[in-house]
């Protein structure tokens, strides 16, 4: 057993979490006669290295994940999805949310191709939810941040939010709160080529770049917002706001990350810079929550496929979610980090 967990430290700090380039860095920063412990040397390190870090792992995340979409166009997702009735396709949603699209903008499209193919609105709900803040390149990165067992709650506590709030929005009965242009749209079946390895290999590689293009300016934000936190931001000012003492810092934290628009990839550097610094574990995933499922272009997209109350509701569901998540982890933080 001591051997198991030996060999997957290793994969967890030096594939995952890439330990050696950031020594690898250091090293020559030092040998081009630079002072690593310098705050602004130190911010470039950080800097260098999570931004190398992130876009290796997105590139082959993306391609990976790209591959096992191939299998789950729009057109097989609402077939499979029409095949179950109750929480079981809210749970189905919710788990093939998480083979989709990685930030909460490219997830309305498809919400509101599903809500205009007769789909339940507590189903769409539950796609919508968890296709932003949970997939398997979040499972993998948090991995290499914060270790498997953060990682793993992460994903069962979003799937759990998508679910739950799916189904308090089916149990409400409030489909005329969709715009009538979405009800009235009728379904357009578009049957889905059959692709060949190869072609789904060529997909996976255009999905690969066309997302790196559209994440890496998020991606570079991200780490240099991070490594001003790591290493100017004051360690007793995070603590203040963020740490336990603050019992209101999953709540602030929530709420700051709304008018944000990133996806996951985006605020792994900033959660990483803000938990090195003091703040709670719950604290940070809420802010990663709020930023991932909550911002403020995603909103203004879901406005136009439904009324205000509506909009309202799914806002309320989602806060209230990621503020009970976030407060246990917090409560859970010794036992799991």
């Amino acid at each position: 057993m001591q051997i198991l967990k030996s060999i997957w430290d290793v994969f967890q700090d030096q594939i995952l979490g890439m330990k050696w380039l950031n020594d690898l860095i250091g090293s020559v920063l030092s040998a081009f006669g630079l002072d690593t412990t310098n705050r602004w040397v130190g911010s470039i390190q950080f800097f260098i290295y999570d931004a190398i870090k992130i876009v290796v792992l997105l590139c082959v995340l993306i391609f990976i994940i790209s591959y096992i979409q191939s299998y789950f166009p729009p057109e097989r997702s609402k077939k499979i999805l029409g095949r179950f009735r109750g929480i079981g396709a809210n749970s189905v949603a919710a788990l093939l949310g998480t083979v989709t699209p990685f930030c909460s903008c490219s997830s309305i499209p498809l919400f509101i191709g599903f809500s205009s193919a007769g789909l339940p609105l507590g189903v769409t709900f539950s796609f919508l939810i968890s296709s932003p803040m949970v997939d398997i390149g979040s499972l993998v990165l948090l991995m290499s941040i914060f270790g498997a067992k953060v990682a793993v709650l992460y994903v069962i506590f979003g799937l759990i939010i998508a679910v739950v709030g799916g189904t308090i929005i089916e149990k409400l009965h409030i489909d005329k709160y969709v715009e009538s242009f979405i009800l009235t749209a009728g379904s357009v079946d578009i049957e889905s080529p059959e692709l060949t390895k190869k072609d789904r290999i060529v997909y996976a590689k255009e999905q690969m770049l066309s997302t790196f293009k559209k994440v890496l300016p998020y991606i570079l934000i991200g780490v240099g917002i991070g490594s001003v936190i790591h290493n100017w931001i004051p360690e007793e000012w995070i603590v203040s706001l963020l740490g336990s003492n603050n019992p209101f810092g999953v709540i602030l934290a929530t709420v700051v990350g709304i008018p944000m628009y990133a996806d996951i990839f985006g605020t792994i550097p900033i959660a990483e810079a803000l938990l090195a610094k003091g703040a709670q574990l719950g604290t940070v995933l809420a802010f990663m929550m709020g930023v991932t499922t909550l911002s403020l272009p995603s909103l203004i997209m879901l406005r136009k496929a439904v009324k205000p109350k509506l909009l309202g509701l799914f806002i309320a569901i989602c806060t209230i979610g990621i503020i009970i998540v976030g407060y246990s982890f917090n409560a859970l933080q010794a036992f799991i980090i």
